[in-house]
């Protein structure tokens, strides 16, 4: 668990979460046609049934990219725990519960439709109704608990999966025709509306992304190794709020003045790394500059004390741009 900070990992765990709820869509869509009989020259029935039984099997394969990229990424704080028993996780527990709890409603109606045929009909359609569970819980889950909520393109993307649910459950259960004006009008309100609610009253601001102006709690360690006349001080820590950095400083020191130094600081979880050398240093803190891959200069200020157990130090760590 919590193997890499690599950008690839991160944007991975988020294209496969939302590529999953997007074919989930697809399938809940067609399971609504199926059960109302919906078919045509064009589509027959058959070829409607292959194709959300491959859609069901690619949802369960992009689930399992999500959760796996998740689980390795150092980004956030999961644990084994956290991805078996739903709202045990610190980051947005309740969100993330429903999607663990999603999750794990999917995989049990894996299990009833591949015993399909030597489990009762009447107890295999009445558990397949909770397809509607899952989506539901799905959908709550990246609307509230994803890094990319808010934006633009998503809350597009939300709307159009949304509005052919509510279009077709209209239809199957509201004895409308699919050609209803109330059909019709309730798929054009949500795909208007939902994304709308999305970017301005359900919005919040995003976790901080690679911020100029940070002021952070700080953990980590000194190392020091060397002789008499020349030492090797190094630094190495990591923030703990809501913009995660990793930080290291390595100082080359002799008695009378220091000879060099290299600073580094890497954000979390884009990767960007930040690099430079260190102005002044004392007992317990430093200060320093570096430059993003773009040119931009940080400043950064360094300070601690030993933690309670004599094995590390905490203090502050700030930014400015």
């Amino acid at each position: 668990m919590h193997l890499t900070s690599s950008p690839a990992i991160w944007y991975a765990a988020r294209a496969s979460g939302i590529a999953a709820y997007v074919i989930l869509s697809v399938v809940v869509a067609l399971g609504l046609g199926l059960g109302g009989k919906a078919q045509t020259k064009r589509w027959p029935r058959f070829s409607v049934e292959d194709i959300h039984r491959f859609g069901g099997l690619l949802v369960g394969s992009l689930i399992t990219i999500h959760v796996a990229t998740i689980a390795v990424d150092s980004f956030l704080p999961f644990s084994v725990i956290n991805f078996i028993v739903p709202f045990t996780a610190t980051y947005r527990p309740i969100w993330t519960g429903l999607g663990v709890a999603a999750a794990e409603i999917l995989l049990a109606l894996a299990v009833t439709n591949h015993y399909r045929k030597r489990l009762p009909y009447r107890f295999w359609r009445l558990a397949h109704y909770l397809n509607f569970a899952v989506w539901t819980l799905a959908s709550l889950h990246g609307l509230m608990s994803g890094t990319d909520r808010g934006v633009w393109w998503l809350a597009l993307i939300y709307g159009v999966c949304v509005a052919p649910v509510v279009m077709l459950l209209f239809w199957r259960f509201g004895g409308y025709v699919l050609r209803s004006p109330r059909v019709a009008t309730a798929g054009a309100l949500t795909v208007v509306g939902l994304p709308l609610l999305i970017i301005g009253p359900l919005h919040r601001s995003p976790p901080l992304w690679d911020a100029k102006n940070v002021n952070e709690q700080l953990t980590g360690s000194v190392v020091r190794k060397g002789t008499n006349l020349k030492e090797i001080v190094s630094f190495v820590g990591q923030s703990t709020g809501a913009q995660r950095l990793l930080i290291r400083a390595d100082l080359l020191v002799s008695p009378q003045s220091l000879q060099s130094t290299s600073l580094q600081l890497e954000y979390l979880p884009s990767g960007d790394v930040c690099r430079g050398k260190v102005g002044n240093v004392g007992g317990t803190n430093f200060s320093g500059t570096c430059r993003m891959s773009n040119g931009e200069q940080r400043n950064i200020a360094a300070s601690w004390v030993p933690n309670s157990t004599g094995t590390g130090v905490v203090g502050q760590i700030q930014l400015s741009g």
